[in-house]
């Protein structure tokens, strides 16, 4: 059997690659349309105008989708190995799952509300999704450690460790560089070595640090999820209106 088809593995794998080629397609249309200088835009820049807006949208949102998909399945699999042997206390992965839905649902923001149509609903969107993206990481990163040995070896628990914090450290200037000159000078127009450009140059190497930070630590689930398999069973409610069999 293909590696990527044993247990739950194409889920996350399928989630990286789907990301990064949005982030991949929406940047090259972009750049060849010259609707965004070349050197580092931000990653919503490549999705403002037709035509790379469709197609950033259509997948982004696909991609906020499969998160949560894979967030989720990641929940319910800490949930079943602490009932084997508890050794995460159940809110922590609660809060994790919470944490990665409304990232989740900042991607969608992001994808949905352009920066030159509703940029405040916009920012909001960022916002939401690489802050609760990056706490996502944070708590993940404590259970696998508090996991550790029973079901995460020390190289994976170091690797998520890694890059939780490359993304808390990336977070920071973004968000501050972004507010310094984002509100001072046009997204979309800056030109090299003009007022704040500087700090759109740094806020958008954070921004897309922390995104692949994101897509290489779903990558660490990949041997993960082939440990398991998700089945769904169909339950049928009884019908109020039918009425019950006697039987002799």
């Amino acid at each position: 059997m293909w590696w990527f088809l044993i247990g739950t593995s194409c889920l996350p794998i399928t989630l990286v690659i789907w990301s990064c080629a949005a982030f991949v397609i929406s940047f090259s249309i972009a750049v060849l349309i010259r609707h965004v200088h070349p050197l580092v835009p931000f990653i919503s820049d490549t999705g403002t105008f037709p035509p790379e807006s469709c197609i950033f949208g259509l997948m982004i949102n696909f991609s906020a989708f499969l998160g949560l998909v894979v967030m989720y399945i990641r929940y319910k699999l800490l949930q079943t190995l602490n009932e084997r042997k508890a050794t995460i206390c159940p809110k922590l992965n609660i809060a994790a799952l919470v944490c990665g839905a409304l990232g989740c649902l900042g991607m969608c923001i992001v994808a949905n509300f352009q920066e030159t149509s509703l940029r405040i609903v916009h920012d909001i969107g960022a916002l939401l999704a690489f802050i609760m993206g990056t706490i996502y990481l944070v708590l993940q990163s404590c259970i696998s450690i508090r996991m550790m040995p029973y079901h995460h070896t020390r190289l994976v628990c170091g690797f998520r460790t890694i890059l939780s914090a490359v993304s808390v450290i990336a977070t920071i200037p973004m968000i501050t560089c972004y507010f310094l000159a984002t509100y001072s000078s046009s997204t979309l127009d800056w030109k090299p070595g003009a007022k704040g450009s500087s700090f759109q140059v740094t806020s958008a190497v954070c921004e897309w640090l922390v995104a692949f930070s994101f897509n290489f630590f779903f990558l660490t689930y990949i041997k993960e999820f082939q440990t398991f398999t998700v089945n769904v069973r169909t339950v049928l409610l009884p019908d109020p209106n039918e009425e019950p069999c006697n039987t002799l």
